[in-house]
């Protein structure tokens, strides 16, 4: 069992503030809008951890900081060898398994473009986006990377098969509209109303009863995790193998 105490101020990328049951988790770098690199995603895994193992959450409002959820990395490392892979394998498992180990309701508030890991807020179980967000799969197969990391599952199930695929294998851009047009998110508003709309959201989840709120997010999320248990460390394995052949000399882009 985790306290807040514990872990509010452990991580680097991670600013987290709880009040009355409210965990608000901000992605950032240096306060402003996060650069992925293997810091934010070790991080962002062990996180969830701690936030899915304390029991004082009782709603998780995800989001990013200034004007972008995620839309920027930075990776240096040698190359993509087995032990490489090995680190992005278990990290990327954990980024995975860990947020759906959550046990309460989560909120994205996409705030800004969302091109890299943007499964990190789709996943959530209420998705609300600012009306300039973008939506893309940029690090994968634009980049020559099989999109093997939950994406694979991800994105066909929201856009369905066809689309999906498409989707990943072309580097499409959703523009804000087009992604509640499709039903990727549930509502689009202007990015000085996102933050006061999730809140809006999760006082209204919380005059549930505690077991109400919790077992409604297990149900809802039983499928998803199914198919990610069922999917994800075979779209690692086969990405890390390519990976392998393909960047011989460069970091694989997680």
């Amino acid at each position: 069992m985790a306290r807040f105490e514990e872990y509010r101020d452990k991580y680097k990328h991670l600013r987290m503030e709880r009040n009355e049951g409210i965990l608000e988790v901000m992605l950032h770098s240096d306060g402003g809008p996060v650069v992925w690199g293997a810091g934010p995603h070790s991080e962002c895994g062990a996180a969830f951890g701690d936030i899915a193992a304390d029991p004082g959450n009782r709603v998780v409002i995800f989001t990013g900081a200034g004007s972008e959820f995620i839309a920027r990395e930075k990776i240096s490392h040698p190359g993509v060898t087995a032990p490489v892979w090995e680190r992005v394998f278990v990290h990327g498992q954990r980024l995975i398994y860990n947020h759906l180990e959550i046990r309460v309701p989560m909120i994205a508030a996409i705030n800004g473009p969302a091109t890299i890991h943007a499964e990190l807020g789709l996943l959530c179980d209420i998705v609300l986006a600012s009306d300039d967000a973008v939506f893309q799969d940029a690090p994968h197969y634009p980049e020559g990377l099989v999109p093997g990391d939950g994406v694979h599952v991800l994105w066909p199930l929201l856009l369905g098969m066809n689309r999906g695929r498409y989707f990943l294998l072309t580097g499409e851009k959703l523009s804000a509209k087009q992604a509640l047009d499709l039903g990727v998110v549930s509502e689009i508003m202007p990015r000085d109303q996102l933050m006061e709309r999730a809140r809006e959201h999760a006082r209204k989840l919380l005059k549930q009863p505690p077991m109400t709120v919790t077992y409604a997010r297990l149900a809802i999320t039983h499928e998803l995790k199914r198919l990610m248990r069922d999917h994800l460390d075979y779209g690692f394995l086969l990405e890390g193998l390519a990976a392998t052949e393909y960047f011989p000399g460069k970091e694989p882009k997680h």
